[in-house]
Order: C-alpha cells, then structure tokens, then sequence
C-alpha cells in the first residue's frame, strides 16, 4: 500500500483542486462518478481543512462500513484518491516499472480477481464499444505483452524532440500514447492508467498541461483511442489518430478544437 509521506500537501489550492478534478474527470472513460462525500472531503483538502492524510483516513473508515457498498461509487472514489496522490506526487521515472506501479496504486483496495493490481493479463481479451456498433479493437496477444511494452518504450526513450515542431511534438506524443493503449496490458482499468502516465509524462518534458480536458473530455480521449486503433475494411473504415490529435492539441497547445463525442461514432 502507498505511504503517505509520497503525497505532500505543500501545494496551491489551485492545484489541489485541478488534481481533484482530473482525478474526478477521468472515471467517466467506465461511466461512473464519484460520491458526494468524497467529493465534500476533497474540498476540505482543497480549502486547507483536512491533510491528504486525512481524507484518504475518512475515505477507508467510510468504506469499512456495511452501508456503504455502492460498488460504483466505491470504485470511483477510491480510484479518484490514488489518482490524486499521483499526480501531487513530482517523482517519475520513464519506465515500465512506473506504468504498472501506476496501475497497481489506482486499483490496490479494489477486488484483486477483477483489476490484478499492477499485473499484466494472461489472457486475450475484447471490449464491445458504442462507438464501434458492438465490435471491438483488436488488442495485443497477452504472451507479447511485455516485449511490445518495451518496443513502444525504447523507442520513445530514443526520440529527439528537439527538432520537431509543435504539431509534431503533438503527434509523435499522441502516436505513442496510442501505442502503448492499444497493448491494453491490464484485464482493467488501461485507459485511466495511460492518462495518469502520460500526464506524467508530459510534466517530465516541460509542458503545460490543460487538465480540464482529462476533467470534461476524458470519455472523449478513450474514444479516440478507440478510433485510433480500429480498422474494418469491409465497411471502409481505417484507424485515424484525427481525433487523438484533436484532443492533444487541446491539452497542450491551447487550441479548441470542438470534441464532440458523435462525432467519432462510425
């Protein structure tokens, strides 16, 4: 488990609340919202009322109590907080390591046989999406997991950024956002670890994040990624990163690129 000496609370209230809100935004990529306790706990925290310690102390009594078994909820909160202690945390490593550190910290008090904090999955698996008339992507045989991982990582560890200009920049992050998304290594939870990562990510490079768009827009980054990596022939459709740039482009370039989910329904 996570010791709270990682998670300071020497930070502006301004972030506070932009952490807590992005943590709160992101769990509508599996449609489901935090409590209305935990979202009172956090504005405590934000106003200087309650330390991280103690929200994440009330949050673990309220759900040791029977009454309190809205499985939704619970998963939401609960996620809600390790993305939290994440993101105010200023460690980060480019690695592996941290990826599946990062999972097994957002999914660690949820049910084990589900999520398998920080575990790769063992098997094959499909996901049927709206946007997609109930198909699927096709996503990384579970016995390449790790030797794709390390592919996608390497060759980022490797890129020279330098050069490039800012839609480049854009694109070449997006692309291995897409990349490491499409391994989809864990049973559970992929797209809330990729964001958390990569906003890490990007943090590590210098750049300034908008986070109201993992806040507002987070149902419409999974889709794009979604469409990203999804082709069917037959129907004439290709994988587009159209509409992951979008996204980007809105994160770190301060453009406003309307991101309308219809839109990416095909």
């Amino acid at each position: 488990m996570e010791t709270y000496d990682q998670v300071s609370d020497n930070i502006s209230a301004d972030k506070k609340r932009e952490y807590w809100n992005t943590a709160f935004g992101l769990q509508e990529v599996d449609n489901i919202k935090p409590s209305n306790y935990l979202k009172t706990l956090a504005n405590d925290h934000v106003e200087g009322k309650k330390s991280y310690y103690e929200v994440s102390e009330n949050l673990n009594t309220y759900y040791q109590t029977a009454s309190n078994e809205d499985k939704d909820e619970r998963e939401a909160d609960l996620v809600s907080e390790a993305i939290y202690s994440i993101l105010a945390d200023e460690a980060f490593s480019f690695n592996i390591l941290t990826f599946k550190s990062y999972h097994r910290r957002l999914f660690e008090k949820l049910d084990p046989n589900v999520f398998r904090p920080g575990e790769f999955r063992t098997v094959n698996i499909t996901k049927k999406e709206p946007i997609l008339d109930g198909d699927t992507v096709q996503y990384q045989d579970f016995g390449l997991l790790e030797e794709s991982l390390q592919y996608d990582f390497n060759e980022e560890s490797q890129a020279s950024y330098l050069e490039l200009s800012s839609q480049d920049k854009i694109a070449r992050l997006a692309e291995f956002t897409s990349r490491i998304w499409q391994v989809h290594p864990f049973l559970e939870g992929n797209t809330r670890t990729t964001a958390v990562f990569i906003e890490k990510y990007l943090r590590s490079l210098g750049f300034k994040i908008d986070n109201k768009m993992f806040e507002k827009y987070s149902l419409y980054f999974r889709n794009a990624l979604v469409r990203a990596n999804y082709s069917n022939l037959p129907k004439n459709i290709s994988a587009t990163n159209e509409y992951l740039l979008y996204f980007f482009e809105n994160l770190l370039l301060d453009t406003n690129h309307d991101l309308d989910n219809s839109a990416l329904y095909i």
